[in-house]
């Protein structure tokens, strides 16, 4: 039960969630912008944001799983295939705003392609923070929660059965 009770207290708070979500993701995602456009400037573009979506994702995982939702330790293999499904999403979802701004802009410059990506990326980032809460490492805070709930109910059950019932026998005990 105490290993229960401090996984559920390790596990912060949507807000405090947040902060680490922005600080840790948003720290590897503008290093991910940095290296997509070094790299891409010896590779396709697309090549290059699907290399460093790959990388990025691996150590976001790993920090989100240590720090951000207070997992208490390593991502599994499992967190870290659902944490590619939203890292798939986010690709997407940067890729369509690369090819919308030169759809929009014929010869876009190296500023003005950062604000797409970094905006479009930090757009992708909020709805993988609610992904990777609510879904990716919500078992650990779940479980935490429902052995917690199990065992609180179990001793106050306990405690009830061993108090008289018995008008009379009350009326004595008192």
């Amino acid at each position: 039960m105490e290993t229960a009770q401090s996984q559920q207290q390790a596990a912060p708070g949507a807000f405090a969630a947040f902060a680490r979500f922005v600080l840790c993701g948003g720290g590897v995602g503008l290093a991910a912008g940095f290296a997509v456009a070094a790299l891409a400037s010896w590779i396709p573009w697309v090549l290059a944001n699907a290399l460093i979506t790959v990388v990025s994702t691996l150590l976001a995982t790993e920090l989100h799983a240590r720090f951000t939702f207070g997992a208490g330790g390593r991502a599994t293999w499992h967190q870290h295939a659902q944490s590619a499904g939203s890292a798939a999403a986010a690709y997407v979802v940067t890729c369509m705003a690369m090819l919308a701004l030169r759809q929009l802009v014929a010869t876009p410059g190296a500023v003005l392609e950062q604000v797409v990506y970094l905006s479009a990326s930090g757009l992708a980032g909020i709805a993988r923070f609610a992904v990777l809460r609510l879904v990716v490492f919500a078992r650990t805070r779940s479980q935490a929660a429902v052995t917690v709930r199990t065992v609180r109910p179990l001793n106050a059950t306990l405690a009830r059965a061993s108090a008289p019932t018995d008008p009379a026998a009350l009326c004595r005990a008192a």
